[in-house]
Formats: structure tokens, C-alpha cells, sequence
């Protein structure tokens, strides 16, 4: 695994060409504008200079030996870490079907050779801002702990994740890293058609769309989060699981360990034997128990408790 740029400061441009000169006038020119530059003088280097960088945009010639700039942006967006990277093509060619080629391949814009630099440096700025935006959208988004995930709806492909993502997604699905799971590709297929439906018509809906799966006492929900591009959405993911709710109930309401374990199963619904059995002891120290808890919560009965309890567990998601 190697370790990526760090973005605070500025923004990390690519250049791949095969004549040096081309390289000099482009670097010196984004160098000046504040940009980090690195180069790639053919596809080989191109691919592995992207993998471990990641650049935020990439300027790739279209024609070179050996592998040429088609054939690389294609193997960019085909790789997981690299697929959202935003590719401006340097090309002298200008016949409609090399452009059409360009676009095929993956690529955002192109430029004509010789190389304006001016006319570079517009183009890469146009590109840089939306880049920029979702870049900071999923740094927010992993400051506060939640996973996330770009997928792409038509094929189900994901084309961006987080650490924490990529964790989860193993954990709960045997699928490959770099496509959704079947159940949500197939949800996304549903809900993205439906909102962008909702959306249109001035009727957005009030929370996200969710779709969740369950595995023991652990549940992993994904929410529509945002488009990222034509037919690319993020999602944030989060994990719930009995021992969380049980640990927000005890610091919620201020319970010991146990009495939160205790008051997490009356919501639950179970009886004094079943938190017994569950918890490996009596029914006699439950209900002691459950004595402490409502004395602690200002109710009588567990019906009371267990209303006051899902109140506050919804107010606390809701947070």
C-alpha cells in the first residue's frame, strides 16, 4: 500500500507525454500556479504513478509508443482507486473519430497540440472544481467516522472507497472489492430512478433513501448521499449492532454496563427469563435490575422505561 499526497496544501496534477519538452513547458507552467506536478514518459509508468499518487487530474497524450493514451485511460478507469480521476487528453489529432476515441476511452476534455499552456491551465481549473468538491465531501465524511463508497449505478462497479468501507464491505458480502454486492446494486437500480424522480419534481424526500442488511447483531445501512457524476452516486455507510445501542442506552441514561445490556433487551421486548437466559442469570436479578433502572430513568413500569428508551434512541439518531 503506498501513501498518497497529502492534498491541504495543493492540488496534484499528472503529466504523461513522451517528449521532454512537452513535460518542461507543462511543468514550469503548473509549478508556478501553485500545483504539485509529477510525470509519467509512457503508459507502463503512467499506470503505476497514478496507482500510488492518485492524482487529481491527470493530462495524458493520446499518442505514444507502446502503450498509447487510450489504452491507459482505460486501464485508469477500470482500477477502483484510480476510476474517479478526471483525464484531459493532449492530442494533435483532431479528426472526429480520435476525439470520439478520447471521450470512449475515459477522458473528461481534450487539448490540441502544440500545447498552449494558458488555454492547459483553464482547462485543468474547470475540471479541478468539481473534483475538488467531492474530494472534500468524502474527507468530511471520513473526519466523522463514516464509511463511504462511489458507485456506479449502471453496472453496479464501485469506482472510489474508504478504508473503513472496503472493510465493511468484506465483512458482510463475498464479493469482489471493486463491485457493489448484487442486493444493492439491484436497490440502486430502484431508488436512484425514484429520487432523481422525486427530485425533479419538487418533492425531495425528508431523510435519505436506505438500504440496510443484517448479519447476527450487527446491521449495515447504506444512504444516498449525493451524484458524484452522470450516473455515479456516494453513499455513506454505518454499522449499527446490539452492543452499540447498548452502550448509547448506558451513557444515555448513565446505567452500568449490565443495567444497559438489561434495558437494551426490554426494548427488545423480552421477558425477565429470556434477559436471564440471555445474560446468563436469574430472573430474580433482572427484575432487581430492572428496579435500579427505573429509578434511575423517573418510571414505574417497563413498558415505561422501554417507550422512554426508544424516544431517546431516536433522538439520538436523529443527531
Amino acid at each position: 500500500m503506498f501513501e498518497r499526497l497529502d492534498r491541504s496544501r495543493t492540488d496534484v496534477v499528472l503529466i504523461v507525454d513522451d517528449v521532454p519538452d512537452n513535460l518542461s513547458l507543462l511543468h514550469d507552467a503548473l509549478d508556478e500556479e501553485g500545483y504539485t506536478v509529477l510525470v509519467a514518459t509512457h503508459g507502463e509508468a503512467a499506470l503505476q504513478r497514478a496507482r500510488q499518487a492518485v492524482p487529481d487530474i491527470i493530462l495524458l497524450d493520446a499518442i505514444m509508443p507502446g502503450m498509447d493514451g487510450f489504452e491507459v485511460a482505460r486501464q485508469l478507469k477500470a482500477m477502483a482507486e484510480t476510476s474517479h480521476i478526471p483525464i484531459v487528453f493532449m492530442t494533435g489529432l483532431t479528426e472526429t473519430e480520435h476525439v470520439v476515441a478520447a471521450f470512449q476511452a475515459g477522458g473528461v476534455d481534450y487539448v490540441v497540440k502544440p500545447i498552449r499552456p494558458r488555454e492547459v491551465l483553464a482547462r485543468i481549473e474547470a475540471h479541478m472544481q468539481g473534483a475538488r468538491q467531492a474530494r472534500q465531501a468524502r474527507n468530511a465524511l471520513d473526519a466523522f467516522g463514516h464509511a463511504s463508497i462511489t458507485v456506479r449505478v449502471a453496472d453496479g462497479r464501485i469506482l472510489w472507497q474508504t478504508p473503513l468501507a472496503r472493510k465493511l464491505l468484506l465483512a458482510y458480502f463475498d464479493c469482489p472489492e471493486s463491485v457493489a454486492p448484487q442486493e444493492l446494486a439491484d436497490w440502486l437500480r430502484v431508488a436512484v430512478p425514484r429520487l432523481n424522480e422525486a427530485m425533479a419534481a419538487g418533492q425531495p424526500p425528508v431523510s435519505p433513501p436506505t438500504w440496510t442488511v443484517n448479519q447476527g447483531g450487527r446491521q449495515l445501512s447504506f444512504a444516498l448521499h449525493q451524484p458524484t457524476g452522470d450516473d455515479d452516486w456516494l453513499l455513506v455507510m454505518q454499522e449499527s449492532s446490539d452492543q452499540a445501542a447498548m452502550d448509547a442506552l448506558s451513557a444515555e441514561f448513565k446505567l452500568t454496563a449490565r443495567e444497559g445490556e438489561v434495558l437494551y433487551w426490554v426494548v427488545k421486548g423480552k421477558t425477565n427469563r429470556d434477559i436471564g437466559d440471555i445474560l446468563g442469570s436469574s430472573p430474580a436479578t433482572v427484575k432487581k435490575q430492572l428496579e435500579h433502572i427505573f429509578a434511575k430513568l423517573g418510571v414505574e413500569t417497563r413498558t415505561a422505561a422501554a417507550g422512554l428508551a426508544m424516544s431517546r434512541v431516536a433522538q439520538l439518531k436523529s443527531r
